[in-house]
């Protein structure tokens, strides 16, 4: 039985090396095939990047009332242009005329304890040359009036306070922009501590358009133009891409980039403006900075010399006449036609531009003329 095994064993390393030797000699003797070439060469590419991007109002005010009560017109719809200073919500008046009036009615009397402590005071001011009051009725006569005065103050201030309360029962508009959502209906009780505003009023003339770079590309854009700074004042105009996939009719310009890396996201984010004369952006609203830049010095290749196993790149490069498969990582471009290769290839390399499919690892290549 042990013979036997051993036997079996023999057989079994002999079939190994038959086939081992039948696979190179098969190899060996596999033709050479003709496919094009390509040949890596640095260039200087004009890259078109697409980053998401959230659009907000230039200005999102939050209108809230100054004062408390029942809601009691309401003189915009959602969506109405707005003009700043423009009455929008009334709140009710009644009770804050009433305070007013009796604010109007507290200086009057203020006024009049004035009047009659002045009397009072000149009376003993005379009489007291003619020594016929002490200096103590003279002093308490003066205090009476400062006391007088101060109340008098006291109740002017109230009447402004009134007069005041009684304005912003009119709410205005803070700005000129676009009115939002109206949660609140007439009849509602409405104050300056309530939970949502009663609106809010956009500044949609321009538009903030936000959007982030990781710490790789802010470091790009640095060194090419030599600082934030100046990268903000050099960067060519932008486009921005609508949710519906059309391209907004106007060019925007990057205000600003932060200068602070969100570690948790590992990006920075740039603040676009685009003009909006039309009213066609809306705050809330998303969609896609496009920006265009020039990648210096870098390899370009089409796309049709790569393909892919387990979601990672391979091209075949050319070594000593044989096919040899060689991962690389790449960027696509926007023409949908061509990478440019982030590593994996040095310029002079030769790769196999063409029906990379068909091939096998090792195949003799001869390129064609």
């Amino acid at each position: 039985m042990q013979q036997m095994h051993l036997n079996l064993g023999v057989m079994a390393s002999a079939a190994i090396a038959l086939l081992s030797t039948a696979c190179q000699q098969e190899q060996q003797q596999r033709p050479a095939q003709q496919y094009a070439t390509f040949t890596a060469q640095k260039q200087d590419r004009q890259v078109i990047d697409s980053y998401s991007a959230s659009i907000r109002g230039r200005q999102d005010v939050s209108v809230m009332p100054q004062v408390g009560g029942t809601l009691t017109d309401i003189r915009v719809n959602e969506g109405d242009k707005v003009r700043k200073g423009q009455v929008m919500f009334i709140i009710d008046q009644v009770p804050y005329r009433a305070a007013l009036e009796t604010a109007k009615a507290n200086v009057e009397a203020a006024k009049a304890q004035v009047a009659q402590a002045q009397l009072s005071y000149d009376s003993k001011k005379t009489l007291r040359e003619k020594n016929v009051v002490s200096d103590f009725d003279l002093m308490t006569a003066n205090n009476t009036l400062l006391s007088a005065k101060a109340a008098q103050a006291q109740a002017q201030a109230q009447l402004v306070n009134a007069q005041n309360s009684l304005s912003y029962t009119e709410v205005k508009s803070p700005a000129d922009g676009v009115v939002g959502v109206l949660p609140y209906r007439v009849g509602a009780l409405v104050g300056p501590s309530m939970p949502t505003p009663l609106t809010t009023v956009s500044d949609n003339s321009q538009m903030y358009v936000y959007f982030s770079m990781n710490e790789n590309q802010v470091l790009a854009l640095t060194r090419q133009y030599g600082s934030a700074e100046k990268a903000v004042k050099n960067m060519p105009e932008l486009s921005l891409r609508l949710s519906d996939d059309s391209l907004y009719n106007r060019k925007g310009r990057v205000e600003s980039i932060s200068g602070v890396i969100d570690q948790s996201t590992g990006t920075a984010q740039l603040r676009a403006v685009f003009p909006n004369p039309d009213g066609l952006l809306l705050s809330g609203t998303s969609g896609s900075v496009i920006v265009s830049r020039t990648a210096e010095g870098v390899i370009v290749i089409p796309q049709s010399a790569t393909f892919e196993v387990q979601d990672k790149v391979f091209v075949y490069q050319i070594v000593d006449g044989k096919a040899s498969s060689k991962p690389v990582t790449v960027t696509r471009l926007a023409d949908g036609v061509n990478y440019i290769v982030n590593s994996g290839l040095a310029e002079g390399d030769v790769i196999v531009a063409e029906g990379v499919g068909l091939l096998r690892e090792g195949t003799p290549i001869i390129a064609k003329d």
